[in-house]
Formats: C-alpha cells, sequence, structure tokens
C-alpha cells in the first residue's frame, strides 16, 4: 500500500510550542505504517495506532501551513475535511482550511478563509453549512461554495470582545441543543475573578460571573426559524470558568468539561464534568472540586454543599485541560461505541491523553470508588474519598520523550466514515489519525 501524503509528511519535525519563532524541542519519531499513514511513535491502546495526516515538514516549522489547529470536521464523502486554525493568539490571522485526502497522493491545503480572529468553535449545522465560532461572533458560510467568503454571514454578533482576557478564555464555543438553540460558551475574563492587585471583582459576589456582562457562564439563543436564532440570549448557566469542551448527547445531555483554576499545587483543584441545567450555578470562582471553598479572597461566598452550588457528575484529574468530547459512534473500534471521547490538552503531567469513559444511556460517565488517574513519565494517583469517573486512555504514551516526540496536545475530536478518529494536535501543528493498527 502506498503512504498517503509521503511529499508533506515523512520525517516531521514538530515543535511543543505555538510560537513561530521558536527552536524546535522534540521531533515526532515516524516508523511504518498505520493503516496505510506515517506512523507516529505515540503508544495507543491495544490494537490502535496513530498515523500522521498532516504537520510541519522537517526544519521549516516556521513555514508551515498549518499553525495552530484547533478543530476539525469531515465534510462529504470523508476525503474533504475543514479544519478551523487559531494560528495566532494576537493578532487576525485565523484561517478555515479545506484539508483533502486522496488515497496514494499527497494531502492538499487550501484556504477557504482567512485573516479570523481566532476562529475555534467548527460544525456542520442542520442546515449543511458550515459554522465558526470567532472571538466576537459565531458566523456561516458554505465551504462548497467557488468563493466560499463571498457566502459568509453572521449568525450570533453580541459576543464580548475578549481580547484581553489575562487567562485567555476568549473562545467562542458552541452547540446546537436537541430543540436547535445555539448554547455558547462565554469565558470567565480571569482565572480567579480578581484584579491585577488581586482584589476581588465585586463585592459579596463576583461581577464577572453575576453581573450585566454575562461571563463564566453559557448563553441560550433561541431557534426562531430555520438557520435563524434570537438575537437576544438567556444565560442557560453560570459559574463556569472555562466551557470549551461543551458536547450534546443524543438523548439531549448537554456535557461540559471545565478547565478549572490555574492553582500552582500539582494536584488541585480537580477539572470537573458537569451535567448543565438550566438556570444552574456550577460554582465559579467560589467552590472547586466537589463542594470546597476555593482559597483566597472569595472563600466563604458561597456555601458550597448547598442548592445554591451544582457539583460536577464526575471529577476529571487535575490540570488536564479538556477542550473537547464527543461520544463515539464508528464501526472502527466497537468496543468504543457509545463511549465519550475527550481530549487532555494540558501540558502538566496529567495532559496530552485522549480518554474515553463508559456512560449510561443519557451519556453521562460511570462513576466508582477508589478510580485513579494517569501521570507521566508512570504511574497514577488516587482521586481520593467518594466516587470519579475511570478514565480508559486511549495514548497511555504521550508525554514527551527526548529523540521520540513532543508531548501531545490534543484539542478537536472527530470521527470519519470509517470510524478512524481524527485529533487535532495544536502545538505541533499536526492532525493525526487514530486507526486500527493494521499496515
Amino acid at each position: 500500500m502506498k503512504l498517503k501524503g509521503v511529499g508533506v509528511l515523512l520525517g516531521l519535525s514538530l515543535i511543543a510550542t505555538g510560537a513561530a519563532q521558536a527552536a524546535p524541542r522534540v521531533a515526532y519519531k515516524v516508523s511504518g505504517i498505520c493503516d496505510g499513514w506515517p506512523r507516529l511513535a505515540i503508544d495507543a491502546a491495544p490494537g490502535m495506532c496513530a498515523g500522521l495526516v498532516a504537520g510541519p515538514t522537517p526544519g521549516a516549522f516556521a513555514q508551515r501551513q498549518l499553525r495552530l489547529p484547533r478543530t476539525l470536521v469531515p465534510l462529504d464523502d470523508g476525503r474533504t475535511w475543514l479544519v478551523a486554525d487559531l494560528a495566532d493568539w494576537t493578532r487576525p490571522r485565523g484561517v478555515v482550511w479545506r484539508l483533502t485526502v486522496e488515497p496514494g497522493q499527497p494531502v492538499r491545503l487550501e484556504p477557504l478563509l482567512t485573516g479570523l480572529s481566532l476562529p475555534h468553535g467548527l460544525a456542520i449545522g442542520p442546515d449543511g453549512l458550515a459554522y465558526v465560532g470567532e472571538m466576537s461572533r459565531i458566523f456561516r458560510f458554505d465551504p462548497r461554495a467557488s468563493d466560499p467568503a463571498a457566502t459568509v454571514a453572521p449568525v450570533i454578533t453580541d459576543l464580548p470582545d475578549n481580547r484581553l482576557h489575562d487567562n485567555r478564555h476568549p473562545l467562542s464555543q458552541f452547540v446546537f441543543a436537541a430543540d436547535g438553540a445555539l448554547l455558547v460558551n462565554v469565558g470567565a475574563p480571569s482565572d480567579q475573578c480578581l484584579d491585577d492587585k488581586g482584589a476581588r471583582v465585586g463585592t459579596d459576589r463576583c461581577d464577572q460571573s453575576e453581573g450585566d456582562e454575562a461571563t463564566a457562564g453559557i448563553r441560550r439563543y433561541a431557534l426562531v426559524s430555520p438557520g435563524r436564532w434570537s438575537p437576544d440570549f438567556t444565560m442557560l448557566a453560570r459559574g463556569l470558568r472555562n466551557s470549551v469542551a461543551l458536547a450534546v448527547h443524543p438523548s439531549g445531555t448537554v456535557l461540559q468539561a471545565e478547565n478549572s483554576y490555574d492553582l500552582p499545587d500539582r494536584w488541585s483543584p480537580f477539572e470537573e464534568l458537569n451535567r448543565i441545567e438550566a438556570g444552574k450555578h456550577y460554582g465559579w470562582p467560589y467552590c472547586m472540586d466537589r463542594a470546597t471553598p476555593t482559597p483566597g479572597a472569595w472563600s466563604g461566598a458561597m456555601d458550597c454543599a448547598s442548592a445554591a452550588h451544582t457539583p460536577p457528575v464526575a471529577l476529571l484529574p487535575p490540570h488536564v485541560a479538556p477542550l473537547a468530547m464527543t461520544w463515539y459512534q464508528g464501526a472502527m473500534f466497537p468496543a468504543l461505541r457509545g463511549k465519550l471521547l475527550m481530549s487532555w490538552h494540558g501540558y502538566r503531567s496529567t495532559g496530552g491523553r485522549l480518554a474515553a469513559f463508559a456512560v449510561d444511556a443519557k451519556g453521562l460517565p460511570v462513576t466508582r470508588p477508589r478510580a485513579t488517574f494517569p501521570t507521566y513519565p508512570s504511574g497514577s494517583r488516587p482521586f481520593g474519598a467518594g466516587p470519579a469517573a475511570q478514565a480508559e486512555i486511549l495514548t497511555p504514551g504521550w508525554g514527551k520523550v527526548d529523540g521520540v516526540r513532543p508531548q501531545g496536545t490534543p484539542v478537536g475530536i472527530a470521527m470519519a466514515g470509517d470510524g478512524a478518529i481524527w485529533v487535532a494536535d495544536d502545538k505541533n501543528a499536526s492532525i493525526i489519525r487514530f486507526a486500527v493498527d493494521r499496515p
């Protein structure tokens, strides 16, 4: 079998950073074939391997086409994909690419839209058009048109201008709810609702979570007619620091994976998996973990063990930075069917993983006592008292190994028509395909 994309993929030099000017740190080692693609030195679950679809060429990271690929979706025949490339955190250099795969041919990348401000959210809508979440708006366009840029039309335009966020929660992620409404993440503009002097932003309550600005939560825009949403929103849920990971189960359940506080403690706080329900408050910046008051300025501002605080349905390992999740419905991996897949983007010893969870009929992870979580380079730690979800780690060896690989930075997850799992690895500027381990 011919290697797909040979001209783009072999001997790649990848960097575990998004800065174009940085020198290469660790190269992915490519050896052999993974289901027709150049095989990466990522240790995957038994029967699974990692193949490289697209990435930088040796010694030319600064000239790469993909810069910070965040999310991806298959388009039409499965050989065509859309990729949202954030590209730059400080300047409007984002791109939506069309990635085309042809058997035995190099992968082709074509820019459809350029000059975007922090494009992250990407989905095919009920009308078949592509929807994109930029920093301050959501728009749609026709990726099949001869001139896609001419088809761009605004959908939601009143999102906060988050460019000055000091903890980088500016990304407009969104999902379509079961009733057709658009649910939109608006991240908190700080880590703990403190100003640059460490003082509260607010008096009795945090202005960033409770005030008219309506940040640190999820907005709901009602569907008013096919392809049109109300310009006015309601706050579906509050007290959520960062809701980049949003997903809607076929049963209608809305899940959010929370990126918790950036406390210096390596093992605290835990990240959270929350079932989103209308009108609930999930604790930021007053509470963390199940019912623990957040230490510091806001301690005591909310009774975290009361009905005022909605606790997570499951804890996730500390600092894993969950950035995407979906329920696997493919045919390639029968043992994964129905399970919740989640990317752990975090740079600490708990991050850099693709995880799976067994779920119930509503798509909620099944919890158990004495659950543990893995750490790099090896080992595991307990969650402690109370039940937690036990993750099945699909990439047990994706930590940094000199001369072999950088630590993975997975973001978007998507299923191909054949059931392969495609992942955007943003800081390593790559698209990776996890498939059955065969030539």
